[in-house]
């Protein structure tokens, strides 16, 4: 049976409106306009608008709660348009003070529901010279660990003080509500807040522990947690608190540009990537990370024993749209003026083998990768051992209950049952891929014609035989070509992706988990790169990365270490060792270097 179609863009936002007019919400002031970077002429205001606020299916919580909640001072929670946060203002946003990546999405009832997508961390504003310049699909200066630990002590204390309760419920509710009303209100409160404090309490790390801080995550712990620690348990919470964990290896954003071509992703090269399958698997994941509804029920049938989409949020249409879109993003053109000379000879230097002080053969280039069903032409992604933090590699061995996805097949040879207790990694695959391949069965075939344009779009093709094709595709040809997508089992330890660096020089903080500021300290041996390091948006072009002086994030300090060369890695999730790339070349030849990493 096939969901209801999507309702009209009208109807949405006319409902939409209700609520923020009935909640007395108005827009905020916004900062002055920002310069855009030159991105290619495919992104553009129209593709940058909709990327802001297209939506992929998550769901964290009602939008009227989110509007009426308060801080601990009184303030609403959103009056800054969570700018404390690092997240952008969306002036174009259809819900006015709404920032960057956050939306207000039609639920099933009719009602809000706030969701978040990717442009939310996948958006960066840096400043140079204090001129703000907007970089589309870049990684994030972004806080989303104190977001999530803000929210979960709001929420705290609003349902511990009854005296707090009855104006939040009387924003929500509007009027004079009754007391039933505020009753059958906070119970419905109390049960959403019963998982979400859950996966915050355990997961999201706080001091002395190894915190995200600002422009990090730990976005594969969290999506672990919230697929096996929320999601897969009995009815009716579905909570399975022993396979909640601390989500405590954080990485640095990554960049989206060019990530539709390479041919693996995720920063210990796990995950199949090159088309739009594969991407549509990292995608799905990536909502149910950030609180999809994902309910996997049994349904007492032997031929399909588990409905993997029972009340699902997964909006296939918007997850398409946006992979499309960001294959029209390319990297951002340096800001400021290159010394093509001096960047030629960098780019000689950079091709050496690496015993010279290069990066090459293999290492951060241009090659070809390995085919996917639907893109031939993808970039090679390896994955290796640069003697970098080992932390989020090491927590890829997580096992946890399977709950009722106990039994299901797991998408990879040799396709072996899930058992009761069974690794993280199998019980994400089988989440997953079960709820793509359950797809068009649901919400109906036609939902995932892109993906069969897609595949044809260089191929001379009849209609009957389009139509042929997209038969096979959504019998066999979409769930096969999904199979052992997670090759978890297969990535080294400790070893990293290495991608194509085009627009690198944006990127900053680097290594996979950002405990290097500029490109200038990562030319220098680990003992030499600084110790500590404020983050914020204060760019400096010269060394390539961040500015010495921040004054954004309370001028948050990160502290790395460099446990570097003894018998084990580091694995503080702080450390800024290996990545010894040119680190013994003369003064000028790095300069050089430089100047060309700055061109890509």
């Amino acid at each position: 049976m096939y969901n209801k179609p999507y309702s009209s863009r009208r109807r949405v936002a006319a409902a939409i409106l209700s609520i923020c007019c009935a909640a007395g919400f108005s827009p905020r002031a916004f900062a002055e306009p920002v310069k855009f970077a030159d991105q290619g002429p495919h992104w553009n205001s129209i593709s940058r608008k909709e990327f802001y606020s297209r939506d992929q299916g998550a769901r964290l919580m009602p939008f009227s709660w989110f509007k009426a909640l308060k801080r601990a001072d009184g303030t609403g929670f959103l009056d800054d348009g969570l700018s404390r946060y690092g997240y952008l203002p969306n002036p174009d946003s259809p819900i006015p003070g709404l920032p960057v990546g956050f939306l207000a999405a039609l639920d099933n009832e009719g009602g809000a529901t706030l969701s978040i997508t990717c442009a939310a961390c996948h958006t960066r504003q840096i400043e140079i010279d204090g001129a703000p310049l907007r970089v589309d699909g870049g990684p994030g200066i972004v806080d989303l660990g104190s977001l999530f630990n803000d929210l979960d002590g709001a929420y705290d204390a609003l349902l511990k003080d009854d005296a707090a309760f009855k104006p939040f419920a009387v924003s929500v509710l509007g009027g004079s509500p009754s007391e039933e009303a505020v009753k059958k209100l906070k119970g419905e409160v109390q049960a959403w807040y019963f998982p979400f404090h859950k996966i915050m309490f355990a997961g999201v790390p706080k001091p002395p522990a190894t915190i995200w801080g600002p422009a990090r995550l730990d976005a594969v712990g969290m999506i672990f947690n919230r697929v096996a620690g929320l999601d897969i348990g009995p009815a009716p919470n579905r909570v399975i608190e022993g396979n909640l964990a601390a989500a405590d290896a954080p990485v640095r954003y990554p960049f989206l540009w060019n990530a539709a071509i390479q041919d693996m992703t995720q920063w210990p090269g796990f995950a199949q990537n090159g088309d739009d399958i594969t991407g549509l698997g990292r995608n799905v994941g990536e909502v149910y990370g950030v609180f999809g509804i994902f309910h996997p029920t049994p349904t007492g049938d032997p031929l399909v024993p588990l409905d993997y989409l029972k009340d699902s949020s997964l909006n296939f249409p918007g997850l398409l749209r946006l992979e499309t879109l960001i294959k029209q993003m390319e990297a951002p053109k340096f800001p400021g003026p290159i010394d093509r000379k001096l960047a030629d000879k960098g780019k000689e230097i950079f091709d050496r083998p690496a015993k010279e002080g290069g990066c090459g053969p293999g290492c951060h280039q241009e090659i070809k990768g390995e085919p996917r069903l639907c893109n031939q032409n993808t970039w090679k992604t390896p994955v290796q051992n640069v003697e970098t933090d080992a932390r989020e590699n090491l927590r890829l061995g997580r096992s946890g209950d399977t709950g009722v996805l106990k039994g299901q097949i797991v998408p990879q040879p040799p396709f072996n049952e899930l058992q009761a207790t069974d690794s993280m990694a199998n019980i994400l695959s089988v989440a997953v891929v079960g709820s793509i391949a359950q797809g068009p069965l649901h919400f109906g075939p036609m939902q995932f014609l892109p993906l069969v344009e897609e595949c044809l779009r260089n191929e001379p093709i009849s209609p009957p035989e389009k139509l042929e094709f997209f038969k096979q595709f959504l019998g066999s040809q979409l769930k096969g070509a999904l199979n052992a997508i997670f090759r978890f089992e297969e990535v080294a330890r400790p070893a990293y992706e290495a991608r194509v660096m085009r627009g690198i020089w944006a990127t900053a903080p680097y290594l996979h988990n950002g405990s290097v500021p500029s490109l200038a300290e990562l030319l220098k041996p680990p003992a030499q790169r600084v110790a500590s390091f404020k983050i914020g948006p204060a760019y400096d072009l010269a060394n390539v990365g961040l500015a010495r002086e921040q004054t954004k994030f309370d001028s948050y300090v990160y502290e790395t270490t460099a446990d570097c060369g003894g018998e084990k890695p580091d694995a503080s999730g702080n450390s800024r060792c290996g990545h010894n790339f040119g680190t013994a070349l003369p003064d000028e030849e790095k300069k050089a270097l430089l100047e060309y990493l700055k061109s890509l």
